[in-house]
């Protein structure tokens, strides 16, 4: 069995200084439920971790319409599942969190454990990339905000640098007449990873009919998890027609990179951006229009295991 110590920080200036300390023999873990594993099978080999969990000011999630949503990076996925502000405002982040795993693991993995992850299958990363989150990051030289499309430089790496952690998130409060969803396709549902992962966001004009603003994330089919900007342009200041919906679903199949997996082929996977992005910006409209969905309904659509 592979050897570490084990270092609790007391406050985050405590957690930096342990990281600069250690270098790149250290690691960060807060629920520790993905580092557990790597670390068994080898994969990650740190002569240090740094445990976050003690420091309780990282785990506050907070909304206000000035300010937007605050998520403290050690939120569970489980507490940003719950949270009415998000459930009501973010609807498609709420239904990333609900796709996460079972809710034993919701109930000890963080956001900011998700994000720092950096998995290109990664639950509740299309939704926020989709509400455009900024990331702010402490470290040695203080503090620093970073767009959340700018942190994910590959699978498993992001923009972090030594000694830097990753202490917020935070997304704007969505406009009026916005809508989302995020749509999870997977063999085994909620308890296995993305096959494909797909989070839209729609906001109208006053008109009801004429999209201000739209927002589409990928996940799965790619390095990192991804915007598709094409697709979004396609819906920006027109009448949101179901014609017009598939033309924005074929722009981010033809922007997807997907691989051959056990999980499906790179084939398989374009036709189902094409399939889920339909079917996200569909709900996403409806719920711009104000059509009532409950957050049971949410959870239904929120994991597909067949077409």
């Amino acid at each position: 069995m592979l050897r570490f110590d084990f270092l609790e920080a007391r406050n985050l200036r405590h957690a930096i200084a342990l990281l600069q300390r250690h270098g790149n023999d250290s690691r960060v873990v807060a629920g520790s439920t993905d580092f557990l594993v790597r670390w068994r099978q080898g994969f990650w080999r740190p002569a240090a971790v740094v445990n976050l969990k003690g420091i309780a000011s990282l785990g506050r999630i907070s909304f206000s319409p000035r300010n937007g949503l605050r998520l403290g990076a050690l939120a569970t996925v489980q507490s940003v599942e719950s949270n009415a502000h998000i459930r009501r405002r973010y609807q498609a982040l709420a239904t990333g969190a609900t796709s996460f795993a079972g809710v034993q693991v919701r109930n000890l993995a963080t956001i900011g454990g998700n994000v720092c992850n950096a998995s290109p299958a990664g639950d509740t990363l299309p939704a926020l990339l989709a509400f455009d989150a900024q990331c702010t990051i402490a470290g040695p030289q203080g503090t620093r905000t970073l767009p959340l499309t700018e942190f994910f430089l590959g699978p498993g790496r992001t923009a972090l640098e030594q000694g830097e952690v990753l202490t917020q998130l935070t997304l704007p409060a969505p406009m009026p007449r916005t809508g989302s969803l995020y749509i999870k396709h997977s063999p085994r549902g909620a308890m296995d990873i993305a096959t494909v992962g797909v989070a839209s966001v729609v906001t109208l004009e006053e008109d009801g009919r004429t999209c201000r603003d739209a927002r589409i994330a990928l996940g799965a089919v790619g390095p990192t998890p991804f915007r598709a900007t094409e697709a979004e342009n396609l819906l920006r200041g027109r009448t949101l027609t179901p014609g017009l919906l598939g033309q924005a679903a074929q722009a981010a199949e033809a922007a997807a990179k997907p691989i051959d997996d056990v999980r499906g082929s790179a084939g398989y996977r374009r036709a189902m951006v094409e399939a889920l992005t339909t079917r996200t910006l569909q709900h996403a409209l409806q719920m711009a229009s104000g059509r009532a969905v409950t957050f049971e309904e949410q959870r239904r659509l929120a994991v597909q295991t067949a077409f």
